[in-house]
């Protein structure tokens, strides 16, 4: 597997990628809709976001992002893909993330993690702080997270 930064092209692939993640959950249509536009990856996005990509065997399997400005940011997205779920990819994807925030000076990154993610990330290391508001359903909340670099 490599984890290489993403490139603007690949901002459709990544969406779908984020979309059918997402749905591995048993969210229903109605719920995978209202969060489309805060799982589209937008092109112009990409290098900002500090995206970086899981690929293996010329497939991208999974891809994360570092936003915000030092010395506090965020991981805002981080998704595998359903069929390479369990083979390590989220762990060196967050992992890659971290490293990425370190060297571009963060010193913390918050995480607003789906409740069915919430186990993974405390299992790499992150604590729970609260909740914050869904970006996408009203009245959801989800569990945040913050892990000092």
């Amino acid at each position: 597997m490599l984890i290489r930064d993403a490139r603007p092209d690949e901002a459709a692939e990544l969406t779908g990628l984020a979309l059918r993640s997402k749905a591995h959950w048993g969210y229903d249509e109605a719920f995978m809709e209202s969060c489309r536009e805060e799982l589209t990856v937008r092109p112009s996005e990409v290098g900002e976001r500090r995206t970086a990509v899981a690929e293996r065997d010329g497939r991208v399997v999974g891809f994360t992002t570092v936003d915000g400005r030092p010395p506090e940011g965020a991981v805002g997205m981080m998704f595998v893909d359903p069929s390479a779920l369990g083979q390590g990819i989220g762990r060196a994807l967050f992992t890659h993330a971290l490293a990425t925030a370190r060297d571009a000076g963060f010193t913390r990154l918050t995480i607003d993690a789906d409740p069915n993610a919430e186990p993974f990330y405390r299992a790499m290391g992150a604590v729970r702080i609260g909740e914050t508001p869904s970006g996408s359903v009203p009245g959801r909340m989800l569990p945040l997270l913050s892990v000092t670099l």
